[in-house]
Parts: structure tokens; C-alpha cells; sequence
């Protein structure tokens, strides 16, 4: 594969980038040039510099809203002007393929890979495709899907069932070196609290009102997103971190259970590392509805239990987390079952098998 190129995008949040983190440094070792478009200030351009041999591009960008906004006129600009900065840019590089992610910057990359007759491979993490997939679609050859339930939302000849892409980095994990990071003992039960890289406020506020009652039982380690540390918070065995990478796969580790939003590539993560649940999925009024259907597709198949976000203020959110707790070997059990084969190199291939 000397000599060929691919150019990757996908952002706005880490889960429009972790499949993209976990894949390009499988085409770096196999000497393909790697090329990333992105927006000039999302998260995607943080997270990807850390992988040396990736040259980062930018394009402008528009946030694809649902509802009535003033700010559709001016985004719709600046998404036309994504655009034709894709197509400048991916004319220039003349890449054998372009892997798309989703999220608000790649439907322009995606369309100018359409205009200069460069193949494009997309994935959707969640069961069902959001909007900035659904309108790349009809320019792409392949939909790689990660819940089997979602090819009834792909068209037939494009869908292909991948599966969940487990990051290699979390696999190095221990609970030894997770501990340690933390300044956490052996003796209390760890709780690992994520609320997505942009955090999660209302999830935030009720683990910290019900900080006495948790930490009585348990040591908390609490990714609250950037800029939602309470500094006036100072207890042994509650760990407060904006944001976490190279440390993530030894947290994951020291942890016996997880209490989550419902973002796709999260949440098989844990089911990969068997670790019991509990999902407080992102309400309709804030989101589209994806991370509620995940977690009911977990529940149906025994890996978790659901709190609703209008309900984390009340005795069933802690409830619920003793619940799992205790009843963690019965979750375990329900995991074991689902086999996670080697997904990352399946998709792999497909992408290569695709290039022109």
C-alpha cells in the first residue's frame, strides 16, 4: 500500500472520534500518507494531534440544527463554504479513500470527496444514524454499522454490519496503575462516573448532592468535562478529572462499575470490559433521542439498568446504582454471552478493500 492516501474526518465530540483514534495508526504502520479535515476548534483537532504522522486540515463549519434557529441562515454558509474547501483540499490531496465519522464537519468532506470521485466509507456507532450521516449517505459507497438492529436505517447495497471498534490503548489497562493514578485504596469498591468529553451538568449536580451517601460505599473517580470541577470539593475517595486519555484504560480497570451517559462508542466499551451499568441517557429535549435507544438495547439484553435524566434527583438514581452494585455478578453474567471479535480489523479491511 506504499504510496496511498486516506483522509479521515469526523467531530464535535470524542464519540465522533474515538473509531477514527482507534484505526488510523493501523494505516500509518501500513506507510499510508494520512490526511485529517476538521473543524478549527473542535475537539477532533485536540485528540488527533496526539498521533504523530497525521496532517491536520481545517475547513469551516455549521452546526445542523433539528429546530427553527436564526443561526440554520449563517451556519448554512459556512457549511456550503465546508464544501468547497473540501473539494480544494481533497482535489489537491487526490486520496484513494476518505473515512467519515460523522458529526457536524462531515457531510462537506464527504460531499467534496462525492465531487472528486473519491470513495467514501462512512460508520454510525449509534442504532440509529444521525442527521450528519443521514445526509452523507446517498454520497457514500459503504455504512459501516455497529448495532445489527440499524440496517433497517441504511439503504441494503450500502449497509455492512462491523460491530463495535474497541480501541487497542484501553486493552492495556490494570487496576494496579489504575488505583495509583487516583490515590485510591483496594478496600472500597470503585465507581467510575463519565458524562461524555463535553460533560454532563445535570449528571455532575447529582453525584456531587449525593456525594455522602456514594462514598460511604464506594470511591468515586468523576470525568465531569471540561471547565465542571468543583473546587470547593475536597474528600478522600472522590477523584474529579475534566478529561481523560492516556490514563482511561487503567480507570476503566480499577473501576466494578460505571455510571454513564449512553453514547455509543462508551458504552461497548464497557460491555467489552464487562463492567455493570448504570445509564443516564441524554433526555429527547437535548438530543435526538440515540442515546435513550441505545440504553434500552442494553437493557433489553441484561447489561445495565436505565435511570431517566428527570429522575437523577430523586432516591432512584443512588437506588439504582446499590442495585447494580449488588446485583453486579448477574450483569456480568448477561455480558460474558456477547462475543466482541477483532471488529478494528475487519473494518480495516473494508476500508482498504474500498480504496480506489
Amino acid at each position: 500500500m506504499h504510496g496511498k492516501s486516506i483522509v479521515f474526518t469526523g467531530g464535535g465530540t470524542t464519540g465522533h472520534v474515538s473509531v477514527n483514534l482507534a484505526i488510523i495508526p493501523k494505516f500509518i504502520e501500513d506507510g499510508w500518507k494520512v490526511y485529517y479535515i476538521g473543524s478549527k476548534k473542535g475537539i477532533e483537532k485536540q485528540l488527533i494531534a496526539q498521533i504523530d504522522g497525521v496532517q491536520y486540515l481545517t475547513i469551516d463549519t455549521g452546526k445542523l440544527r433539528r429546530y427553527v434557529d436564526w443561526e440554520n441562515v449563517t451556519d448554512a454558509f459556512r457549511v456550503v463554504s465546508g464544501i468547497f474547501q473540501s473539494y480544494s483540499l481533497i482535489k489537491k490531496i487526490k486520496p484513494n479513500i476518505i473515512f467519515s465519522k460523522g458529526g457536524f464537519v462531515s457531510p462537506p468532506v464527504v460531499i467534496g470527496g462525492w465531487l472528486n470521485n473519491v470513495p467514501v466509507v462512512l460508520h454510525e456507532s449509534d442504532l440509529t444514524p444521525g442527521l450528519a450521516n443521514k445526509m452523507s449517505m446517498p454520497f457514500v459507497q459503504k455504512v459501516c454499522i455497529t448495532f445489527d438492529s440499524s440496517k433497517k436505517y441504511v439503504p441494503k447495497e450500502k449497509v455492512h454490519y462491523i460491530g463495535p471498534i474497541i480501541r487497542d490503548s484501553l486493552k492495556l489497562g490494570t487496576k494496579e496503575r489504575g488505583l495509583k493514578f487516583l490515590g485510591f485504596s483496594k478496600e472500597k469498591p470503585v465507581i467510575l462516573i463519565m458524562g461524555g468529553s463535553l460533560g454532563a451538568r445535570h449528571l455532575n449536580l447529582a453525584i456531587r448532592t449525593n456525594l455522602k451517601s456514594l462514598l460511604s460505599e464506594f470511591q468515586l473517580v468523576h470525568i465531569c468535562g471540561k471547565g465542571n470541577i468543583e473546587s470547593s470539593i475536597k474528600v478522600d475517595g472522590y477523584k474529579q478529572i475534566e478529561y481523560l486519555n492516556d490514563e482511561l484504560a487503567d480507570v476503566i480497570a480499577a473501576s466494578e462499575l460505571v455510571v454513564s451517559r449512553a453514547g455509543s462508542n462508551a458504552i461497548f466499551e464497557f460491555l467489552y470490559f464487562r463492567k455493570p451499568m448504570v445509564l443516564v441517557p441524554l433526555p429527547k429535549a437535548s438530543s435526538r433521542g440515540d442515546q435513550i435507544l441505545n440504553a434500552q438495547e442494553f437493557k433489553s439484553k441484561g447489561y445495565c439498568e436505565i435511570v431517566a435524566d428527570v429522575d437523577i434527583d430523586k432516591s432512584i438514581f443512588v437506588n439504582t446504582i446499590y442495585k447494580v452494585f449488588n446485583d453486579k455478578n448477574k450483569y456480568i453474567e448477561a455480558m460474558k454471552k456477547t462475543k466482541i471479535s477483532n471488529n478494528l480489523k475487519e473494518l480495516y479491511s473494508l476500508i482498504r478493500n474500498t480504496a480506489k
